[in-house]
């Protein structure tokens, strides 16, 4: 795949990723996890690669916070996320390394990347794994999303050879 093309499915799924992420959540007792742009990153992390699977990230986290439906803090957790989840794939060939990879990055690190900005940039007071569980909660389930369509889109042949060729 050439990279215009890879820049223009970046671009394709960052913009459904923001329209959809301002619609689509799961209640979950008290609070609400948004899961779209964690299964964005699966999927972008395996069709296009690490570098794109960031951008993808970074062009979704812009756009929303331009719109006023995002947060400074989708930055690291988003592109820590896709990073991770598009290297480990391409280092296994395995779609649950993708979401695992999406999990970890995002849910784990990208949680504690948010708490200088919290304290730095806004001043809030913030314990360092406060982040956490929301993050975690939040990009679980949208890996699973994004493994499961991937999953299914495998079984189905719906690549066409495209899938393991942009690992890299």
């Amino acid at each position: 795949m050439n990279k215009t093309r890879k820049l223009t499915y970046s671009a394709i799924i960052a913009a459904l990723t923001t329209i959809l992420s301002s619609f689509v959540y799961i209640p979950l007792g008290f609070a609400k996890i948004f899961p779209i742009q964690h299964f964005a990153n699966v999927v972008s992390a395996v069709l296009l690669g690490p570098w794109y699977a960031v951008l993808q990230a970074f062009l979704t986290s812009t756009l929303r916070n331009l719109m006023g439906t995002g947060s400074i803090f989708a930055y690291p957790g988003s592109m820590i996320g896709a990073f991770l989840a598009a290297f480990l794939f391409a280092k296994t060939k395995k779609l649950a390394f993708a979401a695992v990879g999406e999990v970890i990055g995002t849910g784990l690190l990208g949680a504690m990347a948010t708490y200088p900005i919290a304290i730095l940039f806004l001043g809030q007071e913030a314990a360092l794994f406060g982040f956490v569980p929301a993050f975690m909660m939040s990009s679980f389930a949208g890996s699973l999303l994004g493994y499961g369509l991937l999953k299914i889109m495998v079984r189905n042949r719906a690549f066409g050879g495209m899938l393991y060729h942009n690992a890299g």
